[in-house]
């Protein structure tokens, strides 16, 4: 499975922001998906997870309330919709699939995207 996450850009305090993330193969849809956050200099956090078949979600502390996490198994794709962003959500974006539930380690998880950057001006 190869995923490719988009999305990212330059936002201001305050605004919303919703990342993709794209997988190459239905056997994706199988997997649970997970969103991580690294900013420089820091170690990777977990941000959000969400089961196989969207039933369940979990999020990190820092987001939950602000973040949602979904996904569309029909286009096999997942989602992480970013509200009320602030200056210290700035990172760069991962998100990943896990056969494990709930997995927020980033060693739970089997695949991989390549990242996309996420900038919160204040």
């Amino acid at each position: 499975v190869q995923l490719q996450a988009s999305g990212g850009g330059l936002v201001q305090a305050g605004d919303s922001l919703t990342l993709s993330c794209a997988a190459s193969s239905r056997t994706a849809s199988t997997y649970n998906i997970g969103w991580f956050r690294q900013a420089p200099g820091k170690e990777r956090e977990f941000v959000a997870t969400i089961s196989w078949d969207g039933g369940s979600r979990y999020y990190g502390d820092t987001v939950k309330g602000r973040f949602t996490i979904s996904r569309d198994n029909a286009k096999n794709t997942g989602y992480l919709q970013m509200n009320d962003l602030k200056p210290e959500d700035t990172a760069v974006y991962y998100c990943a699939e896990s056969d494990v539930w709930i997995a927020t380690m980033t060693f739970e998880y089997k695949y991989w995207g390549q990242g996309t950057q996420v900038t919160v001006s204040s």
